[in-house]
């Protein structure tokens, strides 16, 4: 598995210039500043006559809280946020960030307390880029209304990574809705969505509305990558709902735990799972759960399946069907009440 620390910037010189500019603080202190396709990066840009080119540099140029708004469609460069910061684009075009081979398009690594919010974004690695939002630590991620493609650098490929978090001990949450998730990854256990706590984090984590398109695993949910004693953690802790997991070339979400590792737990409801190659619904080893409710699963290479001690929870109001291989059953049932 792809460590994100590793990649979280272009190069050491871009990522040496980026942290001297933010260690200085913002030269431009409105809590609002722009950015435009014709404007032009400085100190002080960020006004709607001189707006800033880059996410990056408006970013350097706004407080903590601020807001980056978008002027017209263009491609915005990747970016590293390490301050509570808001993105928004709401009707300017698209607003693209789009990505080198290697690259992370949004880096995110800020401090207890930091919310981060990201709207009307379209973050495209062009089949070379690493990873679309790569979260090391906040105290929220929210992200909305975004389109997150062709993630596909080699031996990696996300949509979504995060991987490390626990910022003082406060778990880090994370709020996807209304966003297109597709053609991410390249080999196992890459894809679309990964949920990964390397160590005692805690991650809370809600999709809605979310759509997980022909990635290779759609959303995974890993708690084996924690090394050491896992007393004292909980792990992921993952909605799902109103959403699809669709045509994805391996399962389309996948739980995993082991004896000694971090629990993963997966609710999915009001979803539909179909047309996977891999398995529909996976929990695969002990602490990996899933509950599920009111979901459609069908012509999945096989419909639910929970090994190595896991387990899939029913509340008995699904649809499990015509899948191309085997069904399967769930572990256990909820009696409704």
């Amino acid at each position: 598995m792809i460590k994100l620390i590793a990649r979280s910037a272009p190069s050491l010189a871009a990522a040496g210039a980026v942290l001297a500019l933010l260690a200085g603080g913002p030269a431009y202190a409105a809590s609002k500043v722009w950015v435009s396709n014709a404007g032009v990066d400085n100190g002080t840009c960020g006004s709607t006559t001189a707006p800033c080119k880059t996410f990056q540099q408006a970013s350097l140029n706004v407080p903590a809280g601020g807001e980056i708004g978008v002027l017209s469609p263009g491609d915005y460069g990747s970016l590293s946020i390490n301050h509570a910061l808001n993105i928004t684009n709401d009707g300017a075009g698209e607003a693209s960030i789009l990505v080198g081979a290697g690259v992370v398009g949004i880096s995110i690594f800020a401090a207890a307390g930091d919310v981060i919010s990201l709207r009307g974004l379209v973050i495209d690695g062009q089949i070379n880029g690493s990873i679309g939002i790569g979260i090391t630590s906040a105290s929220a991620v929210h992200i909305q209304n975004c389109v997150i493609r062709n993630f596909q650098f080699s031996s990696s490929g996300f949509g979504i990574h995060l991987q490390g978090g626990l910022v003082n001990g406060v778990p880090t949450q994370l709020f996807v809705s209304d966003t297109v998730i597709f053609n991410n990854g390249t080999v196992a256990k890459t894809g679309g969505i990964l949920i990964a706590p390397a160590g005692l984090e805690t991650f809370d984590v809600v999709l809605d509305r979310v759509h997980l398109e022909n990635n290779v695993v759609g959303l995974l949910v890993d708690g084996t990558q924690f090394q050491g004693n896992a007393a004292g953690g909980s792990g992921s802790h993952v909605v799902i709902r109103n959403s699809a997991s669709v045509g994805n070339a391996s399962d389309a979400v996948l739980a995993t735990s082991a004896p000694g590792k971090q629990p993963s737990f997966i609710v999915v409801e009001r979803s539909t799972v179909m047309n996977n190659a891999g398995i529909g619904l996976h929990a695969d080893g002990s602490h990996a759960i899933i509950l599920v409710s009111d979901t459609t699963i069908a012509r999945n290479g096989t419909g639910v399946s929970a090994t190595s001690s896991g387990q899939i929870i029913s509340y008995g109001n699904n649809r499990n069907n015509n899948n191309i291989g085997p069904e399967g059953t769930a572990t256990g049932t909820f009696a409704p009440f």
